[in-house]
């Protein structure tokens, strides 16, 4: 649909305003600071566990939103080498560590 359009503005109007049109509609469509059309390289995969043991939580790591993945993402460090984990960041538990380590800071 947006190639018939694009070609339509191409074939009607001389190629510097075409050019203009078409980057008008790919910065309006797709605007700065939003995740793209492409891959989408999360850390995690799916919605996370929703509860770890407080006691095990060695990091917390904080990713918002970015060009590259399109929500929030929170990963935890868990202590004795057992690797790391998603978070769900909409869980209360979540969002009480995110305080928390933001208060350590």
């Amino acid at each position: 649909m947006y190639i018939v359009f694009i070609n339509t503005i191409i074939h009607n109007l001389s190629l510097s305003k075409a050019t203009l049109v078409i980057i008008s509609i790919i910065y309006f469509y797709h605007p700065p600071g939003k995740p793209g059309i492409g891959i989408q390289r999360c850390l995690c995969r799916g919605a996370g566990l929703k509860i770890v043991r407080p006691k095990l939580i060695e990091k917390v790591e904080i990713h918002p939103i970015s060009p590259t993945c399109g929500h929030l993402e929170v990963v935890v460090t868990l202590k004795n080498g057992a690797g790391r984990k998603c978070m769900n960041p909409e869980s209360k538990f979540t969002q009480n560590v995110i305080i928390k380590a933001i208060e350590k800071r």
